[in-house]
């Protein structure tokens, strides 16, 4: 006996994902036109990549019974919106902690050890003879590492930069005893990690209270040796201040996995600075990670598509 298909919208699907989810679903492609027929038809929404989702547009899906997010950050989704109308946001918690920490070390070391500048270098025409005083790196080992939102990834880079035998500070809304004990980090006020750290790492979500998080202000409390990584959402930074702060050498170094917007234009003056890495937005890009994704996105359509509660709501 088949089945009728499911009507889904999806934003961008990949091979991965559409054969995941299989020939009980239709999916149309992600189309906000007045004249989409998708709309009208689609029963659940798939946000792939980030595509902005408001209380306006889920009024022009009346059948909309799920919001089904691959990635955890639902920012570019309105949640309380979706509340309101009685459809549950569902997202991929957890799976995505390691990679995303991998990637945030990947970035320090990167940044630190002149990695990206090194191997332009290396393969350019004036690299001849091996001279020793050469792009002069930022020892990681032994230095100390401020992450700024100690949450289930904050936790996963301070498990790693416990090989690294760093000191690790942390900052959050209200402190973690118990992580303090399990993972030897120190609390520290806001301002003072700033001072005091050789790496900042930005881990936290974003919301209103950490868009522009990181500014002129708080990058001139900051070492003029110090780094600053971000692997959180593009707006914790403000981008102007951060040239800025690169361009005259205020701060040492960024490490950036994600911008505002998303991608820089590609005349944005960030691009020209060689004290900068810029990656596309690749800390869950890891294979085992992803794949992971896609299947609790896939879960969760399922069980609001059969009335159940979502195993990963929001």
């Amino acid at each position: 006996m088949t089945h009728p298909t499911i009507p889904i919208m999806g934003d961008g699907l990949p091979p991965a994902l559409r054969e995941m989810l299989g020939s009980d679903f239709e999916i149309l492609e992600w189309d906000e036109s007045p004249q989409s027929t998708a709309l009208a038809r689609a029963v659940g929404l798939i946000t792939y990549g980030h595509p902005r989702v408001d209380g306006p547009l889920m009024d022009r899906v009346p059948h909309l019974k799920i919001i089904s997010n691959h990635g955890v950050g639902v920012d570019h989704i309105d949640v309380a919106a979706a509340k309101q109308r009685g459809i549950p946001v569902g997202n991929t918690p957890g799976c995505l902690d390691a990679s995303t920490a991998d990637m945030t070390m990947a970035l320090m070391l990167a940044t630190a050890r002149n990695v990206v500048v090194g191997d332009h270098f290396a393969r350019s025409p004036e690299f001849t003879h091996y001279d020793p005083s050469q792009l002069i790196g930022y020892e990681v080992s032994g230095s100390t590492l401020g992450i700024i939102g100690l949450g289930r990834i904050g936790k996963q880079v301070a498990r790693r930069a416990q090989a690294f035998e760093m000191k690790v500070l942390y900052h959050n809304r209200k402190r973690d005893e118990q992580a303090e004990r399990e993972l030897g980090v120190t609390y520290a006020p806001f301002d003072d990690l700033l001072r005091q750290a050789d790496f900042v790492s930005l881990n936290c979500p974003l919301t209103p209270a950490t868009t522009n998080l990181i500014g002129q202000r708080e990058l001139g409390l900051m070492k003029t040796t110090a780094i600053l990584l971000n692997i959180a959402r593009g707006p914790v930074v403000d981008h102007d201040a951060l040239f800025t702060a690169l361009n005259s050498r205020r701060i040492a170094a960024a490490g950036l996995d994600v911008t505002a917007p998303e991608p820089l234009p590609r005349n944005h003056p960030l691009l020209g600075l060689s004290n900068v890495v810029i990656t596309p937005h690749l800390g869950s890009a890891s294979n085992r990670t992803r794949h992971r994704m896609m299947q609790m996105t896939v879960d969760n359509l399922h069980a609001a598509l059969k009335g159940d509660p979502l195993p990963w709501g929001v």
